[in-house]
């Protein structure tokens, strides 16, 4: 399998398919770049080079004890493409994966970035704290922990078989095959990763990192987003970028690059022509 070597000596798998402008997609909490399997046949039968690799600590990556934080995410990213000598690169990240895309280009996408879609992310911050009130409470991720703590096969379960897909919703009908690709994704990780990536997501506040993007970034958020919330998340995003463009779904989930990858791709692949 192709990897990678960081800085601090943790391998990371990636995958690499395909010549053209590159594409590189970032996968969401505690999945795997096979998340992104409707994204790169779609954007690799249009011609691009589409990438994606494993966050360390999750999927075919070293399962490391430490650098589950968005910095590590966003060094390891840079370290990729460097790897890989990435020009005129297309930076796509979903939930997790766009608050790195954002960490990354803001730190480090410099004369490297073409543009940037967020997708579901958690921009650009989660917490709820004085000066971010429509955050969510951090009891709400302690219990998040807690779950993950208690029993990760369980939880793993629970999760997408319920809000994150919205197989909660009434009307909706819970896709089993997507449920048990979701877990599978998860439990190939390492659970010292995603426990601490909980904190990562919900206490990282990017707000400094979407000013300092001057590249054309695409935001896509749903209403009925239930992992993390429409009012704290997209609209914000949106307005603290310099070139933000906001699309709003309304009763789309949290995992709609999955479950409509139909309206994502072609809202991606109509802003990349753009």
């Amino acid at each position: 399998m192709p990897t990678i070597k960081t800085k601090d000596g943790v391998e990371i798998f990636y995958k690499d398919w395909g010549t053209g402008q590159p594409i590189v997609f970032s996968h969401g909490w505690p999945l795997s770049a096979d998340d992104w399997d409707n994204q790169m046949l779609f954007f690799l039968q249009q011609g691009y080079r589409v990438i994606a690799h494993d966050r360390r600590g999750h999927g075919r990556s070293a399962q490391v004890s430490d650098g589950h934080d968005i910095e590590h995410y966003a060094s390891d990213l840079s370290a990729l493409v460097d790897h890989l000598g990435l020009k005129d690169a297309i930076h796509i990240g979903h939930s997790t994966g766009g608050g790195e895309v954002t960490a990354y280009v803001a730190r480090y996408g410099q004369g490297r970035v073409a543009k940037a879609a967020l997708i579901s992310a958690i921009t650009p911050f989660m917490l709820k704290t004085d000066s971010n009130p429509l955050g969510l409470p951090k009891s709400v991720f302690d219990d998040l922990q807690a779950q993950l703590f208690a029993s990760r096969a369980q939880f793993y379960w629970d999760l997408p078989a319920g809000p994150f897909y919205g197989f909660n919703r009434p009307g909706v009908k819970t896709l089993t095959p997507v449920v048990q690709n979701w877990w599978r994704q998860g439990m190939m990780g390492g659970t010292k990763a995603h426990y601490d990536g909980i904190v990562a997501f919900s206490q990282t506040d990017l707000s400094d990192d979407l000013k300092r993007i001057d590249v054309p970034v695409l935001v896509m958020h749903s209403e009925d987003d239930q992992i993390v919330p429409y009012q704290a998340a997209g609209p914000l995003a949106a307005k603290l970028l310099k070139n933000g463009t906001l699309i709003t779904y309304k009763d789309f989930p949290h995992g709609m690059p999955t479950t409509h990858a139909d309206t994502v791709n072609a809202a991606l692949l109509k802003f990349l022509k753009g």
